[in-house]
């Protein structure tokens, strides 16, 4: 299938880039990024050096991955949200000296598989986003987001369990969930934690 870079992107020559994956008008994708097989950078999206993205990932317009964020299979990053890597950023030192990279520990963010984050929501430096979670557009998430959890609002807080296919899980009673799209069953597995039940 190839891999398809539009010219107007600006690709590092040392990023590895999976087949079947595009990088549209407009997009960086910095030193030593690996990109696995079909994703979708689209256009204006950043991706930070170093930088692991899994396969099947999507980066809409706009999107900002600072490194040293990871990026599981199945991933989605909403237009213009922004996963960061400082806690504490400042432009200059005590001595009024420009910051430059070495002068601080980027912290990056974990998005785990399937998840998704919304629209101009940010992910603060440090957070995992878990398994086929839910950030609302516009949300910022400075805590740990739980698998399957949907969370919205600034701070970002959980406000209902979401399936496999993003949709609002239903209350099946007796601490089991039911999706209403595909029919698959999810039981707490822990206080705060939801996960597939065994078939």
């Amino acid at each position: 299938m190839g891999v398809r870079i539009e010219p107007s992107a600006d690709v590092d020559e040392s990023a590895v880039i999976g087949d079947g994956t595009a990088v549209w008008h407009l997009a960086q994708v910095r030193e030593n990024a690996v990109l696995g097989r079909d994703c979708i950078v689209s256009r204006g999206a950043y991706v930070g050096p170093g930088v692991r993205i899994g396969d099947a990932v999507k980066l809409q317009n706009h999107a900002l991955v600072y490194e040293p964020a990871v990026l599981e299979d199945g991933v989605f990053i909403g237009p213009a949200a922004v996963l960061t890597n400082d806690l504490y950023p400042r432009s200059v030192d005590v001595d009024g000296k420009l910051k430059r990279p070495a002068d601080w520990d980027a912290l990056g963010v974990t998005v785990r598989e399937g998840a998704s984050v919304g629209a101009r929501a940010v992910v603060v430096a440090g957070v995992t986003v878990g398994r086929w979670a839910l950030v609302a557009a516009g949300a910022v998430v400075a805590r740990d987001v739980p698998d399957f959890a949907l969370v919205a609002g600034t701070p970002a807080r959980r406000i209902r369990w979401v399936g496999r296919a993003g949709v609002p899980l239903e209350d099946a009673g007796g601490g089991r969930w039911r999706c209403p799209r595909t029919g698959e069953d999810y039981v707490e597995a822990a206080a705060g934690c939801l996960d597939l039940a065994p078939r």
